[in-house]
Formats: C-alpha cells, sequence, structure tokens
C-alpha cells in the first residue's frame, strides 16, 4: 500500500499530495496524516508556506462514504486540524494553499476553503454534494462558503448540491488563479514561492488580523486589532526581520529573514 499523505520541500514550500486512489476519500486515518503534515508545515522553522494538491482525477471526494459504511462513526478522532487536517486546524500559522486538480467534492470543496488561496486546473469542479445525501457540510462550508461568495450563490451551491466550475469561481472572486492542468502545480509553487519571499512574521500577523477582524465592523476591528495580545503582530515593528528589510529595501538587496 502508497501513503495516502505524502510531501516534498520545495525551497521553504512544503508540498502535500492526497494520493488515495481512486477519489482520495478521507477516513479518519487519512486526516490524521494530513494533521501530521500540516504540523511538520507549522513546526518546522524552515518552511513558510504549504500547498496541499491531490493526485489523479480528484483532489478529493471529500469524507470516506465507504468507510462511514463499514462503522467509521462521523465523530470519529480526526487528529489534529479536525476533519482533512486543516478544516479546525486553529493555531496554523502559515499560509496554505489549495491546488485542486480535479474534482473537489463535499470535504474536499471543504479542505480547499480552509486554505488561504485556491489555484485551480481548467475542468475542475467544485461541489458539496450533502443536502442531497441527507447530511450537511459541517466541516466549514456552510460556515465558509457564505462568507466567501455572494450568500445567494453560496445557498445554491449549498442546498442544490450543482458543480460549480473553476472558471466560475474564478469570477466569483473564491480562485486566484486556473491554470491547464499542466501548469498547476508549477503555478501554485510559483504564487507559494512570492508568498514565502516575504518575512515570516509579517505572514503569521496578517493571518491573526484576518482571524481576529472576521465578521466584525472596521471600528471594532481597529480596536480588537490595537488591544488583543496577537504573538506575530505585538513584536513586529520592533522584530530583527522588520530592520532586516528595510535594511535590505535601503541596500537594494533581496533580505535575510529570520522569523524573529
Amino acid at each position: 500500500m502508497t501513503d495516502p499523505v505524502t510531501t516534498e520541500r520545495h525551497g521553504r514550500v512544503f508540498l502535500i499530495t492526497l494520493n488515495r486512489p481512486k477519489a482520495n476519500a478521507i477516513d479518519a486515518a487519512t486526516s490524521q496524516a494530513l494533521g501530521a503534515a500540516f504540523e511538520v508545515l507549522q513546526n518546522d522553522q524552515s518552511l513558510s508556506v504549504g500547498v496541499i494538491t491531490g493526485t489523479g482525477r480528484f483532489f478529493s471526494a471529500g469524507w470516506d462514504l465507504k468507510a462511514a459504511a463499514e462503522g467509521e462513526a462521523p465523530d470519529a478522532d480526526q487528529g489534529v486540524g479536525g476533519f482533512a487536517g486543516l478544516t479546525e486546524y486553529w493555531g496554523l500559522t502559515k499560509p496554505v494553499i489549495a491546488a485542486v486538480n480535479g474534482l473537489a467534492l463535499g470535504g474536499g470543496f471543504e479542505l480547499a476553503l480552509a486554505a488561504d488561496m485556491i489555484v485551480a486546473a481548467e475542468g475542475a469542479e467544485f461541489a458539496l454534494p450533502e443536502a442531497t445525501l441527507g447530511i450537511v457540510a459541517d466541516a466549514g462550508a456552510t460556515i465558509r462558503l457564505p462568507r466567501r461568495l455572494p450568500r445567494p450563490i453560496a445557498m445554491e451551491l449549498l442546498m442544490t448540491g450543482r458543480r460549480a466550475t473553476a472558471a466560475e469561481l474564478e469570477r466569483w472572486g473564491l480562485i486566484n488563479r486556473v491554470t491547464s492542468p499542466e501548469d498547476l502545480i508549477s503555478s501554485a509553487l510559483e504564487l507559494a514561492a512570492a508568498t514565502a519571499a516575504c518575512a515570516p512574521l509579517s505572514l503569521q500577523a496578517i493571518k491573526e488580523i484576518d482571524a481576529l477582524s472576521e465578521g466584525l465592523s472596521v471600528e471594532d476591528a481597529y480596536a480588537a486589532t490595537r488591544n488583543t495580545p496577537l504573538p506575530a503582530y505585538s513584536g513586529i515593528y520592533t522584530s530583527e526581520d522588520a530592520a532586516e528589510g528595510m535594511a535590505a529595501f535601503a541596500e537594494r538587496r533581496l533580505p535575510d529573514w529570520k522569523g524573529k
């Protein structure tokens, strides 16, 4: 048997690949393996950005219904990060890019939604069929999708289960880039490398402020940002990286980030 999750390092970028033919369905053991990979991303200071993708014609078909039919409970231990290792990984301070190679169905779509950015191949399709099966997309889509899309569009996808193309979701602003299948990984790694070229503390601070301010008014978000202890943001202007960034700009050279 092959490992359901494989990883590769590309400089400061960590490529995580779901490899569970035929549909990259996610059972509890696969969720735990994904969570372990995201933990490596979080804890390894030589890594700045993660990319999650799949093999074959599926990014992921989501929850492994065969495992469920064989007795795996919906509340089985999914490990760190909850379902798919990412949908509830609240402590992950590093950016993640989903490189959607094919069908992202149910929990596969929810895994992509848990990422910070999405790159998709032409021909990739996204759907949330849970309501047609008598269940609900409760690994994040019912919460996240109405915040990312116009509410009527999100409700349509949640309440009908219809498939949306990558091109449609790019028009709605949910997807950053649509590429040819052949260029998907290189495009995702290019975006990841551009992100990883920025200061690690700045990336962490952006994620902190984004998480804290979501759903707040602009005024309340300002107040929360100023008054809440945020590990990366609180010390960013006195950090070594801030001094290095300004020095590198003045000296017209690339900065040497230390993450502190």
